[in-house]
């Protein structure tokens, strides 16, 4: 197929590399137009603008960092929301609140073409795998068509119906079920810790036996190195996850008091300087409340 992507970032340019390999043609797009490099020399068409990658019933990818990124390629003048049209397919990968998706949605209806969410489980070195798990919602025609591109780039994909939010609140759920877990680990490492127990000898234990799973396997052992450099996943996008759950919960009367923890922990650690490092590092706090000095640079 020939296809738009938006968005070369850690995530976006191994899902763009693996689509060229399995024989599509890209017309791609990025900030920095440096990063797409890697791609123009496996044939990929770099484009001076957003709007430029999208084709009249064409379709286009969006790996963007936020929600005002994803709606800045979609609303205004010559957008790819008017360029798909007539029946193109705008697929939004990135991990935005599900209000944003029925909006972009309807805006895209209003003008001739198709929204499709389809946001991503997984890390950079899963994505280059072609290992991502992909939730998808929106209209099931375009979910068709769509499903070899998502099987190029994931290892099974997961719909959830038509309501183009859907997917979202799974991946936000996913997402804050990750950050709760990580805290809970960082406390208890914490505490073992101070009770002089080796930190990463136990995180073994635990985690090939009651929490033999993959979010607590790697995480664990990162907060038990204290290693979070390089950054897979930055810590303010982590901030911004949390806070779309509790605006998710809030919008349909749900509290969700561990989130707000999570939320503070994030802020204290942004506010600390370490807004560079992967989002597993807001797990020191849980060092700082006990007293415990905190890893060298």
């Amino acid at each position: 197929m020939d296809i738009g992507f938006i968005g070369l970032g850690s995530m976006g340019l191994p899902m763009a590399a693996n689509l060229l390999a399995a024989g599509h043609h890209l017309r791609v797009h990025n900030r920095t137009a440096s990063k797409a490099d890697p791609l123009l020399k496996r044939g990929a068409e770099l484009m001076s603008n957003a709007a430029a990658v999208a084709a009249p019933g064409g379709i286009v990818i969006t790996m963007l960092a936020d929600d005002a990124a994803v709606a800045e390629a979609v609303v205004g003048v010559d957008t790819i929301a008017q360029r798909l049209a007539p029946g193109g397919i705008h697929i939004s990968m990135s991990t935005i609140a599900p209000a944003t998706s029925r909006k972009l949605a309807r805006y895209h209806a209003e003008r001739g073409s198709i929204y499709v969410t389809a946001p991503v489980f997984g890390r950079p070195e899963a994505a280059e795998a072609k290992r991502l798990w992909i939730c998808t919602s929106g209209p099931p025609a375009a979910k068709h068509k769509i499903a070899p591109l998502l099987d190029a780039m994931g290892q099974k994909t997961f719909d959830f119906g038509e309501d183009p939010g859907a997917a979202n609140a799974v991946k936000l759920s996913g997402n804050f079920l990750i950050a709760a877990a990580m805290e809970s680990m960082a406390e208890v490492l914490a505490m073992l810790e101070k009770s002089n127990i080796d930190r990463v000898a136990a995180i073994e234990m635990l985690t090939s036996t009651l929490f033999a799973c993959p979010v607590y396997q790697g995480y664990g052992k990162a907060i038990a190195q204290m290693r979070h450099m390089p950054a897979g996943f930055r810590l303010p996008l982590g901030l911004k996850d949390v806070e779309l759950v509790l605006q998710s919960g809030r919008e349909v009367h749900v509290p969700m008091p561990v989130a707000g923890i999570v939320r503070d922990h994030f802020l204290a650690s942004i506010a600390k300087g370490r807004e560079e490092m992967d989002w597993s590092a807001f797990a020191l706090e849980a060092r700082d409340a006990a007293g415990l000095p905190q890893p060298k640079k």
